[in-house]
């Protein structure tokens, strides 16, 4: 199976013969994103450090989104828009909240958490089992209502 670094170089190479240029334009975003993170970290980029680098990518369009629509400016939110689509077509399904409820009750029980003040304890044991599956917000409060918080 190709890996997320190959898919996006041969999007980047369709685009190129078709004359995309927006899917051309994304696709050269997320490479020198990738690249530039491993030029920072002096090493290639794994499966999960791509699909975060992804997830972190993706969660500043959507900031964007909000911050050029508040302003007026759909011109803008719509190009943010088209590259957040292309970003998602990497991401893996994202989970719903009844799918994290389980893992919530079970990182719970796992962490020994009692209350809200064990916020940080259940999500260090829960976020690397859905790390790119799941909103962080969403996530964040589910534990908060299992924690009766």
């Amino acid at each position: 199976m190709p890996s997320l670094k190959e898919i996006n170089q041969e999007a980047m190479k369709t685009a190129m013969k078709s004359g995309d240029k927006a899917t051309l334009q994304f696709s050269r975003n997320l490479h020198a994103a990738i690249r530039k993170r491993e030029i920072d970290d002096r090493k290639d980029l794994d499966e999960g450090e791509v699909l975060k680098l992804i997830s972190t990518l993706l969660k500043q369009r959507e900031e964007s989104i909000t911050q050029f629509r508040s302003g007026g400016r759909e011109d803008l939110a719509a190009a943010e828009e088209a590259e957040a689509i292309y970003l998602r077509k990497f991401m893996p399904a994202q989970l719903t909240a009844d799918e994290l409820k389980p893992l919530v009750a079970a990182a719970v029980t796992e962490s020994g958490a009692k209350d809200a003040k064990d916020l940080g304890k259940v999500m260090k044991v829960l976020l690397p089992k859905v790390q790119g599956k799941a909103d962080g917000k969403l996530v964040n409060q589910l534990v908060r209502e299992a924690l009766g918080g």
